[in-house]
């Protein structure tokens, strides 16, 4: 048990407020599995998928999975395994790629390309391409602006076919696409898309950090949004230009599904429909039932566990859970070895997956049979316990953060608006704790104590 001499830094801020089209494909190495959807298959535990409606939106069902590890340490092959898991499991799958990288097509023995593609019975998968994603929301924006005639016509001028892409584009097209299946934002966005119905999403990512930005992107776009809202509603130039912007924004986004008589009330409408959305796909992301979040590793190397306890921890920081954590397994078997990563990660579940090869078609009948992909299977099928990574202690006037992969140098804390939240800042990210009436007040001192930051409030 450390000490922990954490900077704080007190700052007073004011509280003012397309059509997809699926292709078949005839891979030689799977049989087809005969069940359209059930619950339950012998031997067999399956997930059962969440629900919600809100605003007559469409019942959220579908479930977002995706693995977090250093690069090389088994990523892929854990997004190909669970997709393979899940469709055997007689759930309606789709394994979402946004790389180049041809590895996915040999794991599947089967071509992907930019609209879904029939990998196998309940499997189907799909390439994200940023210089086609980018052209579905621009044309959406031309046809508002042709309604609305924001522009005079120039935004019409615009060919997409003709334009780069710059940095930065690859994550937010992927988010835009990756909502198209999943609706975590309710109706926002997500006009003439009903054919993407699938029960399970898994995505493999461009990188680690860009799935961590993805996880934290609707929670952190509600302060800006905030942000923006009073620049609009307060200074000259925001009263001239935002009802006009906001306008083709709720008609390209299809955000009021009303009229396009706006006026002052159904501007304020329309930003608080936006809230809405927001904070509805925040929430997603931070249930265990509609986002899973899997670390994966190589147990053999410690470089690569060390990283995965630090993306736990950047996880926390981003706003979600760890589901549960993969090694992949070593050439050589090691009992011993698995057991000492496996207490490293606890309460986390853990298991192993089963080193694929790509040198010749794989039966993944034979893999999901195989006795060392079960216990593996039972972590995805089950859906994760809530673990919280806040505690409160009134009595003790305490704090208790968990914060695996950090030391004490990375953590910085601060506090705003008079005492009331506590905002901790690690791992590339920024984290709000609002903190009760019985204990707020100034930070008087932090130490860790296994994995955990405990600051007192005095």
């Amino acid at each position: 048990m450390d000490v922990l001499a954490l900077p704080l830094l007190v700052a007073p801020l004011s509280s003012s407020s397309s059509h997809n089209t699926l292709r078949k494909c005839n891979p030689s190495s799977v049989i087809p599995i005969k069940s359209k959807r059930t619950n339950k298959r012998a031997g067999e535990t399956v997930i059962v998928m969440a629900s919600s409606s809100e605003d007559n939106l469409p019942q959220i069902t579908t479930k977002l999975v995706t693995f977090l590890g250093k690069g090389g340490s088994g990523k892929t092959t854990s997004a190909v395994f669970a997709a393979q898991h899940y469709a055997t499991a007689g759930l309606n799958t789709c394994l979402v790629v946004h790389s180049q990288d041809p590895t996915p097509e040999y794991l599947l023995n089967c071509k992907i390309g930019t609209s879904p593609t029939i990998c196998r019975d309940n499997l189907s998968a799909v390439k994200l391409e940023t210089t086609k994603m980018l052209l579905e929301p621009l044309n959406r924006v031309k046809q508002a602006d042709a309604r609305l005639n924001t522009t005079q016509g120039v935004l019409q001028g615009v060919v997409g076919e003709e334009l780069g892409v710059l940095p930065g584009m690859d994550s937010i097209f992927s988010v835009v696409n990756l909502e198209r299946f999943v609706r975590f934002l309710g109706n926002m966005g997500s006009r003439n898309d009903q054919q993407n119905n699938f029960d399970i999403i898994i995505y493999d990512g461009i990188s680690t950090e860009e799935t961590l930005r993805m996880v934290s992107a609707a929670s952190r776009a509600r302060l800006y949004l905030k942000y923006i809202r009073n620049i609009v509603d307060k200074t000259d130039f925001g009263r001239l230009a935002g009802p006009s912007l906001l306008r083709l924004v709720d008609e390209g986004m299809s955000l009021s599904g009303g009229g396009s008589n706006r006026n002052g009330r159904m501007s304020a409408e329309i930003w608080d429909k936006i809230d809405r959305s927001l904070e509805r796909g925040s929430a997603a992301f931070s249930d265990p039932s509609k986002f899973g979040c899997y670390l994966v590793m190589d147990p053999s190397s410690q470089i690569s566990v060390n990283c995965a306890l630090r993306y736990w921890g950047c996880t926390i920081q981003a706003g979600a859970q760890i589901s549960g954590a993969f090694g992949i397994s070593p050439p050589t078997s090691s009992e011993e070895l698995a057991e000492t990563v496996k207490n490293n990660f606890s309460p986390l579940s853990f298991a192993l997956i089963p080193r694929l090869s790509m040198d010749s078609p794989l039966d993944w009948n034979a893999i999901m049979r195989d006795d060392l992909s079960r216990e593996a299977r039972n972590i995805l099928s089950v859906p994760a316990s809530i673990m919280s990574s806040v505690k409160f202690d009134s009595l003790q006037k305490a704090v208790t953060l968990l914060m695996p992969g950090f030391n004490k140098s990375e953590i910085r804390l601060y506090q705003y608006r008079g005492g009331s939240e506590l905002l901790v800042e690690a791992g590339d990210q920024r984290r709000v704790i609002v903190l009760p009436p019985e204990i707020r007040g100034r930070v008087g001192g932090a130490k860790f104590m296994d994995r955990n930051l405990v600051i007192t409030i005095r």
